[in-house]
C-alpha cells in the first residue's frame, strides 16, 4: 500500500475516530476507493463484514446484506474518502520506477468502448459499464469477453449474489433488477461497419450506356435537367454528363 502524506494520515485519524473503526480499516477503504478512481470501491476487511462493494451515487453492498447500520457506515466513509481524494493529495508520490510494460496498462474490454463509468467483479466474473456507449462488457471464468447492449437501462449497481451459479451477474437500474442474459449482445465494430449500407448513389443514367439515336440523347438530357433542379446532381456532375451526351450527337 502506498505511503500517505501527513494530510492523508490526519484524514485517516479523523475518520477513524468519527466512524468508530480502526485506522487500518480506513486505510483499506481509502486504497479501495483510490483504485476505483473515486467512483467505486471493492473492499475486504473484517470491520466491514468481509468483502463488499460501494458505488458513488449507487448501491452499497456488504456481506451482511440486512445490516443497514454497516451499509450506512461503509457508504458514508467511502463517500467522504472519495471527496477527500478529489480535494487534496493524500498519497505521497510513488517512487520512480523502471519502464512500465504496455501489457500491464491494457484493459480487458474492447478498446473501442473507451473508459468505463464503473467496473468490478464478483465470484469468477468481471464487468465494465459504459453509460455513454450504452454497453456492458462481461467476462466470466477467463473466457471470451461479451459486450451487451444495455438498451435504456441506467445501471446503478451490481446485485450481490448469494450462492448464485458461477458466471451469472445481476444489475440494478431504474427498471429494477435484471440479469446480463436478458440483454442482447452488441455487434462488434467490424460487423457493424460491414453491415452499414453503402452511400446512396444517384440513379444510373442512360448516358452511361451507348445511346442509339438523338431522341434518346435529348430524352436523357431532360432527365438530367430534372435531377439537377431537384439537387440530386451537383453543377459539376450535371455539366460533365451534359457534355458527355452532347458529344454523342
Amino acid at each position: 500500500m502506498r505511503k500517505l502524506t501527513s494530510q492523508g494520515e490526519q484524514v485517516v485519524a479523523d475518520l477513524s475516530a468519527r466512524y468508530g473503526v480502526s485506522a487500518d480499516a480506513v486505510r483499506a477503504m481509502l486504497e479501495a476507493v483510490r483504485l476505483g478512481n473515486g467512483t467505486m470501491a471493492q473492499f475486504s476487511h473484517p470491520e466491514f463484514g468481509g468483502r463488499g462493494q460501494w458505488m458513488a451515487g449507487g448501491m452499497t453492498m456488504v456481506a451482511d446484506m440486512f445490516n443497514q447500520r454497516l451499509q450506512a457506515l461503509v457508504s458514508g466513509l467511502a463517500s467522504e474518502l472519495a471527496s477527500q481524494l478529489a480535494a487534496a493529495p493524500l498519497y505521497a508520490p510513488a517512487p520512480e520506477a523502471g519502464p512500465i510494460h504496455q501489457a500491464n496498462l491494457e484493459s480487458w474490454w474492447p478498446g473501442e468502448l473507451g473508459r468505463p463509468g464503473s467496473s468490478g467483479g464478483q465470484n469468477d466474473s468481471r464487468y465494465a459499464v459504459f453509460p455513454q456507449a450504452r454497453r456492458l462488457a462481461v467476462q466470466s471464468g477467463g473466457g471470451p469477453v461479451r459486450v451487451h447492449d444495455t438498451l435504456d437501462h441506467v445501471i446503478g449497481g451490481v446485485q450481490q449474489q448469494q450462492g448464485a451459479v458461477p458466471g451469472t451477474l445481476s444489475f440494478t437500474s431504474q427498471h429494477g433488477t435484471f440479469t446480463v442474459e436478458s440483454l442482447p449482445l452488441a455487434a462488434p465494430a467490424a460487423a457493424r461497419a460491414a453491415a452499414a449500407p453503402e452511400p446512396a448513389m444517384p440513379p444510373a443514367l442512360a448516358a452511361s450506356a451507348p445511346v442509339s439515336d438523338a431522341d434518346a440523347v435529348l430524352a436523357t438530357l431532360d432527365r438530367l435537367g430534372d435531377l439537377h433542379q431537384r439537387g440530386v446532381l451537383t453543377d459539376e456532375e450535371f455539366a460533365a454528363k451534359k457534355a458527355e451526351l452532347l458529344a454523342r450527337l
